[in-house]
């Protein structure tokens, strides 16, 4: 495993805005690049394999799991998986960039785990608004919907668990937080590796 590597790993319950502030942080910070997960969930309207998600039949998942090419995989709501390859990861760091995985909390403790240094930031927001997000999405049933919920009250009580927690109540606030600590992150691996 690559044991100096850095790795950003943002992770918090569905419908805390971890994907718009993901965006808006690899705009900010160029050398930045997200990592593209695996999922055997299918495919909405507008997505494509590749850019969205690696999108894998269950076998294909199963496999992949048997030839080691995960960096990490969980099952997640409805029995759907999700994984990082490894592969993402080497190619990220072969064009020369820093990777930032956007993962559900177990993938993220395990990633920290295996990748010493790793940077975890929990991305929180209070549970009525979560609601709200999931709901104005529109990409899940209502009973996916409570689901979510539910875990997302039991992921909210581990956000002490990870490295940092920005809480997203205002995107331009949040933004500026996780840039901040991701510059931070950065200049601090910089000057470790100049020592």
């Amino acid at each position: 495993m690559a044991a100096s590597r850095r790795v950003f790993v943002i992770t918090g319950p569905s419908g805390a805005g971890k994907g718009t502030l993901i965006r808006e942080l690899v705009e900010r910070v160029p050398e930045l690049e997200v990592a593209v997960s695996a999922t055997t969930r299918a495919q909405r309207p507008g997505e494509e394999d590749g850019r969205e998600y690696w999108f894998l039949t269950e076998a294909e998942f199963v496999e992949r799991i048997a030839a080691g090419d995960f960096l990490e995989h969980v099952e997640y709501v409805l029995g759907k998986r999700y994984g990082s390859l490894q592969s993402e990861l080497d190619r990220i760091a072969g064009h020369g960039r820093v990777c930032v995985l956007e993962l559900e909390l177990e993938g993220a403790e395990r990633v920290e785990r295996e990748i010493p240094g790793a940077v975890t930031i929990f991305i929180a927001a209070e549970v009525p608004e979560l609601e709200r997000r999931l709901k104005e999405r529109a990409t899940e049933s209502t009973g996916e919907i409570g689901e979510r919920i539910q875990l997302a009250r039991r992921q909210l009580e581990q956000a002490h668990l990870f490295r940092y927690m920005v809480r997203n109540d205002d995107v331009r606030r949040a933004t500026e937080v996780l840039v901040s600590i991701v510059e931070t992150e950065l200049e601090i691996a910089a000057t470790m590796v100049d020592a």
